[in-house]
């Protein structure tokens, strides 16, 4: 039988002469899922030959900064406060104005809107999905007692105080107002598909069955400038301060000694 030649050893990764260890390597890895194992390693060891590179940066030229602590009383390390210090001293980040901050609201009206409130009502029939039987007894009780709802509408809040499995039926049903994303997909598509007083037929969800009925919509209004200004300005912040730190990355990967991997498109990597 022949053997198998030795399969070859990984390359060392340094950064201008410091190396760094398949060990680390192996612990930054959990940083950066992937979908293969040799894509999350290189991911991982890019990560860390720029985290490298821009220590060996700022411990030349001498940055000096104190780790902050941020609202949940987390403090940096010193390592990232070298690099926080190195990036706010070498990267000119121009502040957005208003004018800047105006034209992106102008060419963005569409995401600046309150959200729509929905005022609704529902009756739950709960079972779990994972159990057959009670499944389609709960989906067979909930057609009978829409059934009757349909005969008298009127009946809707007494029905849902005898037969909801939802706290919300000692109140007739009642959800209060509800926004985008405060209830599962399946109910949240089927809300606000109804017109106003209009009744759904049984919808499934993980909970069981519902009957649902919209009370009431409350379109949503577009947010004037004022009101937003801060936030677009925070944004635009973010934008242009990535984008001129992955390009000043760029200069200190173009400079550098880098071995055992190869930082292609260095200016799509950032430090967090």
């Amino acid at each position: 039988t022949s053997s198998r030649p030795p399969l070859p050893e990984p390359a060392i990764v340094s950064v201008n002469g410091i190396v760094i260890s398949p060990e680390e390597i192996a612990s930054e890895i959990q940083n950066h899922p992937a979908a293969k194992p040799q894509f999350a390693w290189q991911q991982a060891a890019q990560a860390l030959v720029i985290r490298e590179l821009m220590l060996q940066e700022a411990r030349r030229l001498g940055i000096a900064t104190v780790p902050a602590t941020d609202n949940s009383n987390r403090r940096e390390t010193e390592d990232e406060a070298l690099l926080r210090g190195l990036i706010e001293t070498e990267v000119a980040i121009p502040e957005p104005d208003e004018r800047v901050c105006r034209r992106y609201y102008e060419q963005n009206r569409a995401r600046f809107h309150s959200p729509d409130i929905y005022e609704a009502a529902h009756i739950l029939f709960a079972a779990s999905c994972d159990d057959l039987i009670p499944y389609d007894r709960a989906r067979l009780e909930a057609k009978a007692v829409l059934a009757e709802i349909r005969r008298d509408p009127s009946q809707f809040a007494d029905l849902a105080k005898a037969h909801s499995a939802c706290p919300s039926g000692a109140q007739g049903g009642n959800l209060g107002q509800i926004t985008a994303e405060q209830t599962t997909p399946e109910f949240e598509q089927a809300l606000f598909k109804l017109a106003e007083g209009e009744i759904s037929e049984p919808i499934a969800t993980r909970y069981g069955w519902h009957i649902i009925r919209l009370v009431r919509k409350i379109a949503g209004r577009e947010l004037p400038f004022e009101l937003v200004t801060d936030r677009i300005a925070d944004y635009l912040r973010e934008q242009v301060t990535r984008r001129a730190s992955a390009q000043y990355i760029a200069r200190l990967v173009s400079r550098a000694r880098i071995t055992g991997i190869d930082i292609a498109d260095a200016e799509a990597h950032r430090v967090n």
